[in-house]
């Protein structure tokens, strides 16, 4: 079962540290049946309580999943073996497709944001208890949201879009919980919510976002939230559309208890109208990044949300980070009153390659989908050797096993890095790729 690994630990906290080390260093597979808990217990010479509560912890940190009868096994992608291990090396000489990263021509210079924030800053230095919430920055969040449609709500700030996220299923779910989760769907998510002791419940997407039979299925088995990119997904560059989101909120009204969640990232370079699921549930947040429009390393998001999640969320940041930087909120009321990202614009040169390259690969007979956004998601029947292949045609594209649990195969291409040249010869390398090899019978 466990081969020539041997756990080892008096302690839970031992016992668990003991098999995570070996599923971090690999001697513990994914997927490894552990030993029944009475059976290890008796190994050790400890009481068998000793190791439930060490299987405990291992499940509420996602290294491993227990099915009932069946026993515990390590995950077949526990936390200690992030998602973002897949990335590839791209050698010299390879163009690039796979970073998911904004094109740094459109993200604005921050010189005059931050030496705007100094001088605030300078004015009235931040000091322990006020607001963690510029008021600055919220009334102008708040009119963009309402602008959008979003139903009102308080105004919280967290470290980026993930950490919103994070924050908000810890302040309703428990370990075991589970969440619908987009397949294919973003691979920090897919990460995150394992890490945090949830079960994932895929739902499968289209060009429209969650496919309501999906979401309907989901709901059916259990799901406490569902978690829905609104625009630019990555990585289909689905976007959630009127017809869309009509059919899902029909739905979720019939489940007032779940918790609903819509990802926004795609603020500031998308140009395709806001169509929220938020406040159709008791329980609902909206997500809003300023990441691909002004920059990652802002590390700022905006969220909203019902005033029982929000006061949850702002009430466990209060015993941890307390805020989030005012500098960084200074700054970003700068970049948002100041102009700096000229929204329709960026939408326009994201969508002039994006929509090019679904285009030439459709001429080319190649199926492709990219709605929105700053991706391009290729079904293909064989991801490494699609890879393999661009790889020698001097392209990097990114492997879809690491955006997927049940979705079939397939490639993203992040179109940002793009030059308007590069989309034919792309979609050359691409069709050519994808194209079954030649061969024949050995016998």
């Amino acid at each position: 079962m466990l081969g020539e690994y041997r756990i080892t630990g008096r302690r839970a906290s031992d016992i668990a540290a003991s098999i995570e080390t070996g599923v971090a260093a690999g001697a513990l597979a994914p997927g490894v049946l552990l030993p029944a808990m009475r059976e290890l217990a008796a190994e050790l010479g400890v009481n068998p309580n000793t190791v439930a509560a060490a299987y405990r912890t291992l499940r509420e940190r996602g290294v491993i999943e227990t099915d009932g009868r069946r026993g515990s096994r390590v995950r077949a992608r526990p936390a200690t073996a992030p998602r973002d291990t897949l990335r590839m090396t791209v050698p010299d000489g390879v163009r690039d497709a796979t970073q998911g990263n904004p094109d740094r021509a459109l993200l604005p210079s921050l010189d005059g944001a931050l030496a705007a924030a100094a001088r605030r800053y300078a004015q009235a230095p931040t000091l322990y208890g006020q607001d963690p919430v510029l008021p600055d920055l919220a009334r102008i969040a708040r009119a963009d949201l309402d602008a959008d449609g979003v139903p009102a709500g308080p105004v919280a700030v967290t470290s980026g879009a993930l950490d919103g996220i994070e924050r908000v299923l810890a302040a309703h779910l428990r370990p075991g919980d589970a969440v619908a989760v987009e397949d294919p769907g973003w691979a920090a998510l897919l990460d995150l919510v394992p890490a945090l002791g949830l079960r994932v419940l895929p739902v499968a997407v289209d060009d429209e976002g969650p496919l309501p039979a999906a979401v309907a299925r989901a709901l059916a088995d259990g799901a406490r939230a569902l978690l829905v990119t609104a625009r630019a997904q990555n990585p289909t560059g689905a976007a959630v559309g009127p017809a869309r989101a009509r059919a899902l909120r029909e739905l979720l009204a019939g489940h007032p208890g779940v918790l609903v969640v819509d990802d926004d990232h795609g603020h500031g370079i998308v140009d395709l109208p806001l169509c929220p699921l938020s406040g159709v549930t008791r329980h609902w947040a909206l997500i809003r990044s300023t990441a691909k429009a002004y920059g990652p390393d802002l590390r700022l998001a905006v969220l909203t949300g019902d005033p029982v999640t929000l006061d949850r969320v702002r009430g466990r940041q209060r015993l941890g980070p307390g805020w989030v930087s005012r500098l960084l909120q200074y700054a970003v009321v700068e970049l948002w009153t100041s102009g700096a990202v000229d929204r329709k614009a960026v939408a326009a040169s994201y969508g002039l390659r994006r929509d090019g390259l679904v285009r030439a690969l459709a001429e080319r007979g190649v199926v492709a989908h990219g709605r929105s956004g700053m991706n391009v998601w290729i079904p293909v029947p064989d991801e490494t050797a699609v890879v393999t292949r661009l790889l020698a045609a001097g392209w990097a594209v990114t492997a879809g096993a690491r955006f997927r649990v049940e979705a079939g195969p397939g490639v993203r291409i992040t179109v940002s890095g793009l030059a308007p040249g590069e989309v034919l010869p792309l979609a050359d390398a691409v069709a050519a790729a994808v194209r079954p090899a030649g061969g024949g019978r050995f016998d």
